[in-house]
């Protein structure tokens, strides 16, 4: 007969406080490190109503990863600039709490203290390459830690809500479009 018990996870109730402690006070660090830098200033970026500076770093660098293969190499910049303006626009119409969330979230990815151990991507966004930013995006959906595997989730379906409510989007997977009434 095979063994099948199975052993105890190497985390204690001990070693779990911890961890919870240390993360809180690091995440506690980042947000008081944002509001001083001026990180989480709520001032929206030129054209947008929602969108502020220091998230399109991030978002340019990430929308063209997750659109690759749904749209041509030579469409990706009007791809991009079209996703970011559905992207604003559906934030704005976001319940204040929602958007909230989504805004720290940004927030935790602009900012170099949190970046870098969270992402893996220890410069600035601007000069990270595709393979970087694809990385990340495996590391956080293939995450053992939830909140993580949760903003993963949540920056996909945001850049798919974006790309795919756009009626150039639609050819590539066969969608005619509404019906005319």
């Amino acid at each position: 007969m095979s063994e099948t018990t199975l052993e105890a996870p190497g985390l204690s109730r001990r070693n779990l406080l911890k961890v919870g402690l240390l993360g809180s006070a690091f995440l506690a660090t980042a947000g008081v490190t944002a509001s001083l830098t001026g990180c989480s200033a709520s001032v929206p970026a030129g054209g947008f109503a929602v969108l502020r500076e220091s998230d399109l770093p991030f978002l340019r660098a990430l929308v063209p990863v997750m659109l690759d293969g749904a749209v041509p190499a030579q469409g990706i910049p009007t791809a991009v600039d079209g996703a970011l303006q559905s992207l604003d626009y559906a934030l704005h119409r976001l319940s204040p709490e929602m958007l909230k969330l989504t805004m720290q979230l940004f927030d935790v990815l602009a900012l170099p203290v949190t970046r870098g151990p969270l992402t893996g991507v220890w410069g600035s966004w601007e000069k990270a390459s595709a393979q970087h930013v694809h990385d990340f995006l495996t590391r956080w959906e293939n995450s053992s830690i939830g909140l993580l595997k949760m903003g993963h989730a949540s920056l996909l379906q945001l850049v798919m809500m974006a790309w795919y409510g756009r009626p150039e989007s639609w050819a590539h997977c066969g969608y005619p479009g509404p019906p005319s009434v």
